[in-house]
């Protein structure tokens, strides 16, 4: 992989990790287009360091409301941020179970054809389709009380079903986002709250394999930057990171906006491309 294959990779993560495209799917149709080689682990490893970069993004574009849930949380205090934090930590455990006892099984998935990532598309589209379909519509009695849209905040429960949702989003072409936005939709969750829940929940689980990764770079049971090149990793990290800050803000203002089912003909298209390209 050379630096111009990276910064393309960098770019389009850092668009398709916030849009409900499938970042990762994105990533397997890049590599089959430029035609890199890597092994399932290697193209693993280097997905990771792009997603812990929209990660960092993440954190700096919502830094106002990720910042006081730290502060009640690490103190210990007994209020709302503090069980939102728990509601983020809950959500983290299904996707935890798949990472640590799946995690050879994701592998395989990443670094083959694009038949599964068009597959995995199509289901994006769908989800996102009956997310469009049921999403909750402001009515005059809201209206009135100075409520933009009805729906709920997130509970306990939709906070456990919109984790297995990401858990199983883990597939290339099954967009994490809009999986899992898609899901809180459905539920009825209020849409600027599901938006900001999905981008936070996806932080933990992140952070937590980047640090796993890193140990094992440490120790020298990673070969991937080795295999890959620092400067490529350097160059998507940082493309990753810049785009990804512009993605954030535009894909919360889409959500607010309900705005999900031209993505869902899209994925419908790329999907399909992607079967075809496959078969010939």
């Amino acid at each position: 992989m050379d630096c111009i294959d990276a910064l393309i990779m960098g770019i389009v993560q850092g668009l398709a990790e916030y849009l409900p495209i499938s970042s990762s799917g994105h990533l397997e149709i890049c590599r089959s287009i430029l035609g890199l080689d890597l092994s399932g682990a290697d193209a693993l490893e280097f997905d990771l360091t792009l997603h812990v970069a929209t990660v960092l993004s993440t954190i700096v574009v919502l830094w106002h409301e990720f910042l006081p849930l730290c502060k009640s949380f690490f103190t210990l205090r007994n209020d709302a941020n503090t069980n939102y934090v728990l509601k983020i930590l809950l959500s983290c455990v299904p996707v935890a179970i798949v990472g640590l006892c799946f995690k050879d099984v994701v592998e395989g998935f990443f670094g083959g054809g694009l038949t599964i990532v068009g597959v995995c598309l199509l289901i994006t589209a769908a989800l996102l389709y009956f997310a469009y379909a049921f999403r909750t519509r402001p009515d005059s009695a809201a209206l009135a009380e100075g409520h933009k849209e009805r729906g709920h905040d997130i509970t306990w429960r939709d906070a456990f079903i919109i984790g297995c949702a990401q858990a199983v989003a883990v597939l290339p072409g099954l967009s994490r986002s809009g999986t899992t936005i898609a899901t809180g939709l459905m539920l009825g969750d209020r849409r600027d709250k599901v938006a900001q829940f999905s981008f936070f929940m996806v932080i933990i689980p992140i952070l937590g394999e980047a640090l796993l990764d890193i140990k094992d770079m440490a120790a020298g049971s990673s070969v991937t930057a080795e295999t890959i090149g620092w400067a490529p990793l350097a160059i998507g990290f940082m493309a990753s990171f810049v785009v990804g800050c512009a993605a954030c803000r535009w894909m919360i203002s889409l959500v607010k906006r309900g705005k999900f089912v031209w993505f869902a003909y899209y994925c419908v298209a790329v999907g399909l491309l992607c079967i075809f390209w496959n078969m010939f």
